[in-house]
């Protein structure tokens, strides 16, 4: 049914209600159509990214998942390429539609990770990505026109476990702790076909024990309310049973039992890729289809007002430093000024004090040395007098001030 059906549905329904009895239909009931009929008009966005190391089918899951053909030009790196190695960060977008609902679902790859020799560092490229889409969003809801805003922001991750390490393995536990309260992390057992069905319930146990061991945060699928049917309880707790998801992915149809089937063909038989009874293909498709919507709205509600808080707290302290490092310096250089000033004062006064000296030992001098001669003029040196008439000893300082010093004692030998 496409757009055109589906808003002709709706007419009809709107005139069938304007038709009826008027006290019994006012007509609101219908304003989930004109929502219906907004969003499908609009289309949806959708991005998902896959995180795991190289060779555990993410490729092909994803390919499987929504019948596309995304990575049919890979390049598979050599061992020597894969030694000095780094995380990429790879994005595909691909529009889907399907009875007249356009999705518009964009794939995050990250290839290199965990294939390096040192992978101490390997999800920071990762966090970084993430932070930077929120990031992008914040700005642009902040800014004047937020019309028409492209929400980049990682909505779902596929974390892909490897079946070969019996658990969560130490590059796990780091990667999922510092990404489970930024994305909506799911986690996936590659490549299942390899663990018989007794290996593979106690893989799921052991890996669940060690989530809640190291408190790792995964998607929490929604309860279901009290009036929904029996049999969507039911898919929802089989849903919560499953995780992890263990699963296999294939992109060749084989014929089996004269119906074509996708799925790998092995010696001893073909495994069925939408089988439940072979793995939990089916059940990991279902959930990402039904909870899609719930995936962006734990996202928009949750995780980025999170982040958001944290920036809008972090930048209100980073003002209140900056404002406090500002007053610090300003006290800094009014007291540096202060200490300046009487500083000058301090060495003026030394100065007048050194001079005073000066003119002190110059005066004693002066007494000390034998009288002139009758008749001679009296000497003078500097600013001391030394006469008949003398009766005090005259001296200026630098600031101009004169003071004498009398000198009774002296007047009859000078």
């Amino acid at each position: 049914m496409d757009c055109d059906q589906l808003r002709r549905r709706d007419d009809d329904d709107d005139l069938q209600c304007s038709n009826s009895d008027p006290s019994g239909c006012i007509g609101f009931a219908n304003l989930p159509n004109q929502v219906h009929r907004k969003s499908v008009k609009k289309g949806f966005e959708f991005t998902l990214m896959v995180v795991g190391e190289s060779g555990l089918g993410k490729s092909t899951l994803i390919d499987s998942l929504f019948l596309t053909d995304l990575y049919s030009r890979r390049y598979i790196p050599c061992v020597a390429d894969k030694i000095q190695r780094t995380v990429k960060i790879e994005t595909s977008s691909v529009e889907i539609e399907e009875r007249g609902v356009r999705l518009k679902l964009t794939i995050v790859d990250t290839p290199g990770y965990a294939d390096a020799t040192d992978n101490t560092d390997c999800s920071k490229a990762i966090v970084s990505y993430v932070d930077a889409q929120y990031e992008k969003y914040l700005r642009d809801e902040s800014g004047l026109n937020r019309r028409g805003i492209v929400d980049t922001r990682v909505h779902c991750c596929f974390y892909f476990i490897n079946p070969a390490g019996r658990g969560l393995k130490p590059v796990d536990v780091h990667f999922l702790r510092a990404l489970h309260t930024k994305v909506n992390i799911v986690p996936v057992i590659a490549k299942a076909d390899t663990l018989t069905r007794p290996e593979l319930l106690r893989l799921k146990e052991r890996i669940m024990d060690e989530i809640e061991v190291h408190d790792i945060q995964i998607y929490p699928m929604p309860d279901c309310d009290e009036d929904e049917d029996e049999e969507y309880r039911d898919q929802c707790k089989q849903l919560k049973s499953a995780v992890p998801f263990a699963i296999v992915g294939s992109n060749t149809v084989i014929e089996v039992k004269s119906q074509k089937v996708r799925g790998r063909l092995y010696p001893w038989g073909v495994v069925e890729v939408e089988n439940p009874e072979h793995c939990d293909f089916v059940m990991l498709r279902t959930m990402l289809i039904a909870h899609m919507q719930d995936f962006q709205e734990v996202t928009q509600e949750i995780l980025y007002e999170n982040y958001r808080s944290e920036r809008i707290a972090s930048n209100s302290t980073a003002t209140k430093k900056t404002k406090k490092l500002q007053r610090l310096s300003n006290d800094v250089s009014e007291s540096e000024q202060i200490l300046s000033d009487k500083d000058k004062q301090l060495l003026e006064k030394e100065s007048e004090l050194k001079r005073m000296q000066e003119l002190i030992s110059r005066m004693q001098a002066e007494m000390l040395s034998p009288a002139a001669p009758a008749g001679q003029c009296p000497a003078r040196r500097g600013d001391v007098q030394t006469t008949a008439a003398v009766r005090s000893i005259t001296y200026r300082t630098a600031n101009g001030s004169a003071f004498a010093t009398p000198l009774a004692s002296r007047t009859n030998q000078v």
